[in-house]
């Protein structure tokens, strides 16, 4: 019976050994089942987030409008190939309105401003200025700002940066004991290259508009023989030179205020020597001169010494806080989310090309900016000029780190409202390409 019955036993352990193995397998089914459903959940969760995300992106997205005339793209485009042929255009310098500056600086002759384009290469691998912004730091700049007040503040009411010297407060023999003129003449040059990479951007966004000038105010109030010593003279023709040959026409305006009888009397033998062209943007007012002013800039964008309402009190006073768009984290933010969108039209107004940029992001020395280069794939309009093809809009990209309130993790990668600002570079329809390789004499001067 014992031989019997124990295998009847142990069948009966055997069967409840499985339902209690089914039972396991059932409750990790269960659980299973319950992962399976809250990653779901969270997949779901983390779309509908990134959908909110590129909706509230869309609703704060910027186009900037770029008009270009017809024949400054026929002679743009014939300069380019020239320099093309001569091997004289690095990927970097590849950029439509800084091919239109040196051609307007000589007169759209092209083979003049070639000239002029060679030796502002030359001048450029010589001096570093491709990459100034990352391997020069000005540590002494609070120090020679008191010696030479100066600075960007604030737009006028057409979205241009402005800049203001107070010519009359410096005091050179104590600016040389701070700062060396090779030093000064870096800083120049790296003040120059931010403005291109940071500055006018963030201004055509603000505007939404394309922005490359300037408008300058020069307060000449108590100028003397004090200030205008010999070494101030050679410090001003240095930079009066590189500016010149290297960073021509970015001056839209200049108001010179403050400016006395014996001023007058100067500037009226000195303007005789310029062309006609630079004495056209060049405006000397005298004492009264702030209601002058007050036309071209917002007096909420104007410091009150100069008659506007802004002090920067809380930023160590206009000239040392950089206002301007370039300073916007929500600017800045939104680049950096390439929400930004170049429409370049001709002068009919009709929209020809247009593009969204993508970012390339570095960190440089000091925190401060420097300069990246990407391409971006452009959309052609269904426009019969645009539809016959045509040559690709790049865009260029910038960043600024530190200043405008960037951040970099432990890698270098900028972070959250880092500034990332695109520059267009060139738009030529096919049509054209062939005349502007064989352009009418003197086409653009008028």
């Amino acid at each position: 019976m014992e031989r019997f019955a124990r295998p009847c036993f142990e069948g009966s352990s055997s069967r409840d050994e499985r339902r209690e193995r089914k039972s396991d397998f059932e409750v990790w089914e269960d659980e299973k089942k319950t992962r399976m459903g809250n990653l779901k959940k969270k997949l779901r969760h983390s779309l509908k987030k990134r959908g909110r995300r590129k909706g509230e992106s869309r609703t704060t997205s910027v186009s900037i409008e770029d008009v270009r005339d017809a024949k400054e793209v026929q002679a743009v485009e014939a300069f380019r190939q020239a320099l093309l042929m001569a091997e004289l255009l690095p990927a970097r310098h590849d950029d439509y309105y800084t091919l239109l500056r040196f051609l307007k600086a000589r007169k759209f002759n092209i083979d003049k401003a070639k000239d002029m384009w060679a030796e502002m290469l030359q001048w450029r691998k010589e001096f570093g200025a491709d990459t100034i912004l990352e391997d020069f730091e000005y540590h002494e700049l609070d120090e020679v700002l008191l010696y030479y007040p100066q600075g960007f503040h604030g737009v006028d009411k057409e979205g241009r940066p402005v800049y203001i010297y107070l010519l009359g407060k410096v005091d050179a023999e104590k600016l040389m004991q701070v700062t060396t003129v090779d030093r000064y003449l870096k800083y120049h040059v790296q003040d120059f290259e931010k403005c291109f990479a940071i500055k006018f951007p963030a201004c055509s966004i603000a505007a939404k508009k394309h922005i490359d000038t300037n408008t300058t105010i020069l307060d000449v109030q108590g100028v003397g023989l004090k200030n205008l010593t010999k070494p101030a003279r050679d410090l001003i023709m240095q930079l009066q030179k590189i500016d010149n040959n290297n960073y021509p026409e970015t001056l839209y305006r200049m108001y010179i205020i403050n400016a006395g009888n014996g001023f007058r009397l100067l500037w009226n033998t000195v303007k005789s020597f310029l062309d006609p062209q630079t004495t056209s943007k060049i405006h000397v007012l005298g004492h009264k001169y702030q209601s002058k002013l007050l036309e071209i800039i917002d007096a909420s964008e104007l410091p009150e010494f100069l008659g506007g309402w802004c002090t920067c009190a809380d930023d160590g006073g206009c000239l040392r806080s950089g206002k301007g768009p370039w300073k916007d984290p929500d600017i800045l933010k939104m680049i950096n989310c390439g929400e930004a969108e170049v429409n370049v039209s001709n002068s009919d107004g009709r929209i020809i090309a247009h593009s969204k940029p993508c970012f390339l992001m570095v960190s440089v020395k000091g925190g401060d900016s420097s300069v990246t280069e990407s391409g971006s794939e452009a959309e052609e309009t269904s426009s019969p000029k645009a539809s016959r093809g045509s040559l690709p809009l790049k865009l260029k990209t910038v960043v600024e780190e530190g200043r405008v309130g960037g951040v970099a993790d432990d890698t270098g990668t900028l972070c959250e409202y880092d500034a990332c600002i695109p520059a267009v570079d060139k738009f030529v329809g096919a049509e054209y390409k062939e005349e502007a390789l064989h352009p009418e004499p003197n086409a653009c001067r008028g």
